[in-house]
């Protein structure tokens, strides 16, 4: 798998599916604690794009999947996972993309749009009205430290129930918990300049999804975005059939270049 040197040195993983030239690449962003297999291959995603002639990228977030995962917080505060993805961008020359991005992906994504011109095309899923409120995970569900006390915890059954998902998720994906912990503290509670974001937008929901309640209103925080709807919660909705067709439909639409 390529790896390139982010912004700050930081060594990245990141996979390219080659496709036909009809239509922009789409770069895939995956979740917390996940990785381009778990978020994106297992579940379809990948699949379905690659048999619409589409050219698919994935990154593996700092922290997380194939690429480094220090322990300090400080890498992770900020922007830097949108900073990397705008570094992925440079690596391969790329004048412009359409950008996927799931749960944390999604808050990566939109972060990354309202700042890089070369995203010329969006999708968020796993995300509602905690960006419009909160500017990232809806602290109405679960906090940033409950996560970490989740992921640090030696005695996994003393682990608080907003938390537990996010274990399951980290044990079963392999992932460094330290590593994880250091990016759930540094996502702190700031806000999205999403008037920024003048891009065609499509909003993904699943319709059980805490993490997603009302995408409505962040469809309606975004000029011209569209939501859909998709059965499932927050793990399940990504692997919904329904889910790659409605991506599949967007992205393959004809859009402003």
């Amino acid at each position: 798998m390529p790896t390139f040197a982010s912004f700050d040195g930081l060594r990245l993983n990141y996979t390219v599916w080659e496709g036909d030239a009809a239509h922009r690449p789409v770069l895939l962003q995956h979740g917390f604690a996940a990785d381009t297999n778990a978020n994106w291959i297992s579940t379809g995603v990948v699949a379905a794009l690659r048999s619409a002639g589409l050219t698919v990228l994935s990154l593996d977030a700092r922290g997380h999947g194939r690429s480094e995962k220090p322990h300090d917080e400080c890498r992770y505060t900020g922007d830097s996972m949108a900073r990397d993805i705008s570094a992925l961008l440079d690596e391969l020359a790329l004048d412009e993309v359409s950008l996927v991005g799931y749960s944390m992906g999604a808050i990566i994504a939109l972060t990354a749009t309202a700042a890089d011109k070369r995203i010329r095309c969006l999708a968020t899923g796993g995300v509602g009205a905690g960006i419009v409120d909160f500017g990232g995970v809806d602290l109405r569900v679960v906090k940033p430290a409950e996560i970490a006390s989740a992921l640090l915890a030696e005695d996994p059954s003393t682990v608080p129930p907003s938390g537990v998902p996010f274990r399951l998720l980290a044990d079963a994906t392999g992932g460094d918990r330290q590593a994880l912990a250091a990016v759930a503290l540094a996502s702190q509670e700031g806000s999205l300049n999403l008037s920024a974001i003048g891009v065609p937008t499509l909003v993904l929901a699943g319709d059980q999804d805490l993490l997603a309640a009302e995408p409505e209103r962040l469809a309606a925080a975004i000029a011209g975005a569209r939501l859909v709807r998709i059965p499932g919660d927050h793990m399940t909705a990504v692997m919904s059939p329904a889910f790659s067709e409605a991506l599949v439909t967007f992205l393959t639409a004809p859009h402003p270049r």
